[in-house]
């Protein structure tokens, strides 16, 4: 059948939008409250990963975990709890009340908008026609319903990569049980030891809240540190409460085979001759193995090569600053374009594109990058890395600050972690910043707010900070400020 063929007997929009999750519903109800008529398709639950498999139900589990947390440590402050024991399925049983309250109130609201037609299933491209006026209409299929549209906002986001090295085939199945971000989320009883692939944030996060809960836990990461994309002091503090808590962390370690028998999972790993911090020759046996290497796009599910859509080799789609793709009237959001791969860049990317579409003038181009690593103590960090300050040529100032000199974090019995600050020393403005520890999530948003406003260094350290909290120590970070020299930490970033 061809594209005109399929035009001609498809259902008609005004906009088709392909995927719920942070940015496809709010683009789709702006374009409904304009008077226009769209489809909104979701192959899986509303609400994407954020909802359904990350931010929320992580965190749900992360503020059990960390009353457990407390609750054994409780003596250090003068208090005894007693012997504390964790009740999984109550603790799953939570999270999943919250969890299905969200869904179930955002699906609702979404399938009861006026003009909005709330379609579940994979879409596909099927083809493009001239509507006759000059512009192009995008054909899309859903099961057995065809849709046609001039415009298509693609918002898909992506899923859990999986090694080969399990030794997955569709023909024969999963040879090796295993654990993504979603399936650990729907564990009926604790995993006795839980064994994890990648070092990076799914994994530290998921990891020390497992133990917390009771698990033991082992953290298998390549790369010479976990962490990787951060500074290499911030990577080194996060391994050592990591370890304190009792974590083992396993760096330097390429995965050789993985094999499971009666039950029990066996991961060879040796030495990756490029990262010699270990020696190899050794495996882990666990009980449960979960596989945080990294995230792959879901574009292909699309056939994106029916409209032309380009990608780049894996499998993301390039854009302007307004998330136009290389196709007219197809635009690629959230995950999928490679702009950020978090719940509040895809937000941003619904703001920004429908700021466009009314005739704004917001571009991603001038995002700043900023997210938060959900350890305890979290990770906040906005701009530059160290590594990334020293490749812009900049004339940079640098100062660290530990949070073991932090007076709220002594008082609070928190003090893991350290506060990073990169300014430029011709313009005075803050280049980044990188807070571990106690409410570093939230504190390093001052640092970012600054940033956006273009704000002058001395802004932050000028105020009158209140006391006793963590952010009343910027003034005295800044006094700290040192140049950043080339030679200072070879391993940093």
């Amino acid at each position: 059948m061809s594209a005109t063929a399929s035009a001609n007997d498809a259902e008609p929009f005004d906009a088709i939008v392909i995927g719920a999750g942070q940015a496809g519903p709010g683009v789709a109800t702006h374009l409904v409250g304009q008077g226009k008529r769209v489809a909104l398709v979701e192959m899986d639950k509303v609400g994407g990963t954020c909802l359904n498999r990350g931010c929320r139900p992580t965190k749900a589990l992360r503020a059990s975990a960390r009353v457990a947390h407390l609750a054994r440590t409780a003596a250090r402050h003068g208090v005894h709890a007693g012997p504390v024991t964790v009740d999984f399925a109550a603790v799953m049983a939570r999270k999943d009340v919250l969890i299905d309250g969200w869904q179930h109130g955002y699906a609702d609201s979404l399938e009861h908008t006026d003009g909005l037609d709330m379609i579940y299933g994979t879409a596909r491209f099927v083809g493009t026609d001239d509507a006759g006026d000059g512009r192009l209409r995008h054909v899309v299929a859903v099961g057995d319903r065809s849709l046609v549209a001039p415009h298509v906002f693609v918002n898909v986001g992506t899923r859990s990569t999986v090694p080969a090295i399990l030794g997955l085939d569709p023909a024969l199945g999963d040879v090796v049980p295993w654990l993504d971000n979603d399936r650990v989320l729907h564990l009926d009883s604790l995993p006795e030891h839980l064994v994890i692939l990648g070092g990076s944030y799914i994994g530290l996060e998921l990891g020390q809240l497992f133990a917390r809960l009771g698990s033991a836990v082992t953290i298998v990461e390549r790369g010479e540190r976990i962490a990787s994309r951060e500074d290499s002091e911030i990577s080194d503090a996060i391994a050592r409460f990591l370890t304190d808590e009792g974590i083992d962390i396993r760096t330097g370690a390429a995965v050789e085979r993985v094999s499971v028998t009666d039950g029990v999972i066996r991961v060879d790993i040796s030495a990756d001759p490029s990262t010699p911090s270990r020696t190899g020759g050794e495996h882990i046996a666990g009980t449960h193995l979960l596989v945080a290497i990294g995230r792959t796009p879901n574009t292909d599910t699309l056939d994106l090569d029916a409209v032309g859509v380009e990608t780049d080799g894996r499998g993301f789609v390039p854009t302007d600053g307004v998330f136009r793709t290389n196709v007219e009237g197809i635009w690629a959001l959230g995950d999928i374009n490679g702009r950020g791969a978090f719940t509040h860049t895809s937000y941003q990317d619904y703001e920004i594109l429908v700021d466009h579409l009314d005739g704004g003038s917001r571009s991603v181009d001038s995002r700043i990058p900023t997210y938060a690593m959900f350890t305890d103590p979290p990770l906040g960090r906005v701009g530059m890395s160290d590594r990334e300050a020293r490749r812009s040529g900049r004339n940079v100032l640098k100062a660290t600050y530990p949070m073991s000199d932090v007076t709220r974090a002594k008082l609070d019995g928190e003090t893991a972690g350290l506060v990073n600050l990169l300014v430029d020393a011709d313009t005075e403005r803050l280049l980044g910043a990188s807070v571990l520890g106690l409410s570093g999530d939230e504190i390093v948003q001052i640092v970012s707010a600054l940033m956006h406003a273009d704000a002058s260094c001395h802004v932050l350290k000028d105020m009158l900070p209140i006391h006793p909290t963590v952010a009343e120590f910027f003034p005295t970070i800044l006094g700290a400020l040192e140049p950043l020299t080339p030679d200072e930490g070879a391993a940093a970033g």
